[in-house]
C-alpha cells in the first residue's frame, strides 16, 4: 500500500490548519505557503474535504477554511480512506465483498485480512491531536511512535 500526495497533503493541510487556526479561518495561501504545497492543488483537496464536513468555509477578506470539528476527533485513518478510496493492501480487500473469484481457495488471503486489520487499527487510533501533541513533544521533527 502506497499513500498518495492526495492523501499525504490532505493530512499536512489539516493538521495546519489544527496549529494555526485556534478557531479563525486560515487562508488557504498561508497553509499552500507554510507547507510549501501549490495553493491549486490544495483546492482540489479543499473540495473533498467540504464535501465530507471536515471543513468550514468563509468567504470574503477575513475569509478561509477551519476545520469544522476539534483535532482531536479526526483520525489518520478516516481522512486517509477519504483522500485513498481504501486502505486495503491489496486490491481484493477494496470492497465489502471479496469479488475475486479465487477468494475460496487463496491460501494468502488471511494474510491480507490480517495486514489490513493491522492498518486499520494503527491509522484509527492516532488522530490529529495526537501528531500535533507528539510534534511539540519532540525536538527531532516531530516523528510520531506508537
Amino acid at each position: 500500500m502506497k499513500i498518495s500526495t492526495k492523501g499525504r497533503y490532505a493530512l499536512r493541510m489539516l493538521l495546519d490548519l489544527a496549529e494555526h487556526g485556534n478557531d479563525d479561518f486560515v487562508a488557504l495561501k498561508d497553509v499552500a505557503e507554510r507547507q510549501g504545497i501549490s495553493k491549486n492543488y490544495l483546492e482540489q483537496i479543499i473540495t473533498l474535504l467540504k464535501n465530507a464536513d471536515i471543513l468550514k468555509t468563509a468567504r470574503g477578506f477575513q475569509g478561509g477554511y477551519k476545520l469544522a470539528k476539534s483535532p482531536e476527533l479526526y483520525t489518520v485513518g478516516n481522512i486517509l480512506r477519504l483522500t485513498e478510496g481504501s486502505l486495503a493492501p491489496v486490491a481484493c480487500m477494496e470492497g465489502e465483498v471479496n469479488v475475486c473469484s479465487r477468494s475460496d481457495k487463496c491460501m494468502t488471503l488471511g494474510v491480507w485480512r490480517g495486514l489490513g486489520q493491522v492498518i486499520s487499527d494503527y491509522l484509527d487510533n492516532i488522530t490529529l491531536q495526537d501528531i500535533l501533541d507528539e510534534h511539540h513533544k519532540n525536538d527531532d521533527g516531530g516523528q510520531y511512535y506508537i
